[in-house]
């Protein structure tokens, strides 16, 4: 087995960031040592068959995007990054592990749902992953079928408030589900909108003529997340099920977060940087169908009503616990373009596995975030909440070997031709300036990136038998 030393860095974890230098032996970490301590009165360089200088530079733990949907059916299209390019993609921009979606319709069996989703990656991945079930189906033959993905790693389930006559679950089949997580000890995952009310908002706007991209964000007010996110709160609570609300945009519905946590409520909320960088006004606003290129559920916010900076404030409070990227990426051209004309065809998604760390990163440079909240809302809570720590999201002796050397005095300039490894004809950051770079990535001990070089290959990547959450109270 190769070792590798990686020599001269600050070591950055949730907690706390000092200089020392990893040893890592084959997959895993073997040591972490305060500089020139000696292993056996040796200096760990002499047994290293590969020595990294990192000097200078911050030496972190794989990201964990716990929220991606590659090679998904929607819209009457799919997804247009493959397991293969969406985490080769991922890996440039320094994260080694996601979570992705197998999604179960009406009439499909989780089982079979979950064996579809494996068969789509086995094979094909630059990084680790996981899986989440997405529940479309809530009857007793799924509910059942839960058990059985438990036990094979699968441990946390998503439902839908919103998409009727797609994946939308009323509040019995949501119960149900939830009573069932409970007694599983599993996480029930929700995107929390009103479909209903919001599908006769869209219905209106399209008979006034309202048909621009824009008038998603606008027929999907903030009122909508905020009632459906009280409404999923409050289901939990009656049945005692750990609630991860996703990709939260308004800072009403994080306000009910953070009220159920402060009542000591295992109720955790997930937001992405679409929602902290992007608004209403300046991009789905953007002349003609431009707009469409950050269409997404739930929608970007109006910046003039505060929701980003509170957004960020509870960041660096920790009620929102997670940021993932909902990386579910449609191309222009034959995809987005599907609604022309009408604004509820577009495909709902933005692009942005490749993005995260970098512009979350720039919270840092900005003074936003600390070093360590960066570290532990990319990777190491994430890693805590889907049943992967400590194996993944931590610097530490026997952890896999996932590391990422960042250069705080780097540079990363976003946008195609540019930083762009992801399978779409544009950008959702074009021209974002990024005041710091990825300038290596280990995978289970292989480096995979390096001077923005892929090394990596499809096949490296192992599916990740998921425990349950170890982040609940």
């Amino acid at each position: 087995m190769t070792r590798i030393l990686i020599r001269g860095g600050i070591v950055v974890s949730a907690t706390g960031s000092q200089p020392l230098d990893v040893l890592i032996d084959g997959e895993t970490i073997a040591a972490v040592l305060a500089p020139g301590t000696s292993i056996l009165g040796t200096d760990p360089a002499t047994v290293a068959d590969q020595v990294i200088d990192a000097t200078g530079k911050y030496v972190i733990p794989g990201g964990v995007d716990a929220h991606t949907h590659m090679q998904m059916p929607f819209g009457g299209t799919e997804a247009s990054d493959t397991f293969e390019t969406g985490t080769r993609a991922a890996a440039f921009g320094g994260t080694t592990t996601i979570v992705d979606f197998a999604v179960q319709t009406p009439g499909v069996r989780v089982q079979d749902a979950i064996a579809a989703w494996h068969d789509k990656a086995d094979g094909q991945c630059a990084i680790d992953y996981g899986f989440h079930q997405i529940i479309g189906d809530v009857n007793d033959e799924s509910l059942e079928g839960m058990a059985e993905l438990v036990a094979e790693g699968v441990t946390s389930f998503k439902l839908f408030m919103a998409y009727p006559g797609v994946f939308y679950s009323d509040d019995g089949k949501i119960l149900r589900a939830m009573q069932t997580s409970a007694e599983l000890g599993a996480l029930l995952m929700m995107h929390a909108e009103n479909g209903i009310a919001i599908d006769v908002l869209v219905a209106q706007a399209i008979q006034r003529g309202e048909t621009a991209p824009y008038f998603h964000g606008v027929t999907r007010p903030w009122q909508m997340e905020e009632e459906a996110t009280h409404r999923a709160i409050m289901l939990a609570q009656v049945t005692g099920a750990p609630l991860y609300v996703v990709h939260v945009s308004a800072k009403q519905a994080l306000e009910q977060i953070a009220h159920a946590r402060g009542r000591g409520q295992n109720v955790f909320g997930e937001t992405c940087p679409q929602y902290l960088y992007l608004s209403l006004e300046e991009q789905l606003g953007a002349p003609g169908f431009e707009g469409a290129k950050w269409v997404c559920s739930t929608p970007l916010r109006a910046r003039a009503e505060g929701h980003q900076d509170e957004l960020w404030r509870y960041i660096r409070t920790g009620d929102v616990t997670s940021v993932a990227t909902d990386h579910c990426p449609f191309c222009m051209k034959d995809q987005k373009e599907l609604g022309v004309g009408d604004f509820s065809k577009i495909p709902n998604g933005i692009g942005g596995v490749e993005h995260r760390m970098d512009l979350m990163f720039q919270g840092v440079a900005d003074g936003r975030i600390s070093l360590e909240r960066w570290v532990d809302v990319c990777c190491t809570t994430p890693a805590r909440m889907f049943g992967m720590y400590p194996r993944k999201g931590v610097i530490s002796p026997g952890a896999d070997a996932d590391v990422v050397i960042y250069d705080p005095n780097g540079h990363t300039s976003i946008g195609l031709g540019k930083t762009h490894h992801m399978n779409m004809d544009y950008s959702a950051y074009e021209g974002f300036e990024i005041d710091g770079h990825v300038d290596t990535v280990l995978s289970r001990g292989r480096v995979i990136v390096d001077d923005n070089r892929y090394l990596g290959s499809a096949g490296h990547g192992r599916f990740v038998r998921r425990e349950l959450s170890q982040n609940l109270i």
